[in-house]
């Protein structure tokens, strides 16, 4: 497969910081969150079930700007194969 090797910018793994502190957060953000952070300074790339949520996310209009933030951060660290 070949590899993604996009990491998490430093805005992006602030807001996932903050959101998964953050008690109101919805569990999908903070779910997104997780998965921005564990991608940040790594290797790691985005497992298919979090990338087919991070999709969904992108394509409702129920979710802030600030979750389809970190929805786009997840879909682009996603493998390039899938």
């Amino acid at each position: 497969m070949a590899k993604n090797t996009k990491q998490t910018s430093k805005s992006v793994g602030s807001l996932a910081a903050k959101t998964l502190k953050n008690p109101g957060a919805s569990a999908t953000a903070k779910k997104l969150a997780g998965s921005v952070l564990s991608q940040s300074r790594t290797s790691n790339q985005t497992g298919s079930e979090l990338e087919d949520l991070a999709s969904k996310v992108l394509r409702s209009e129920k979710y802030s700007g600030e979750t389809k933030s970190l929805a786009g951060s997840v879909v682009s660290q996603s493998n390039k194969k899938r």
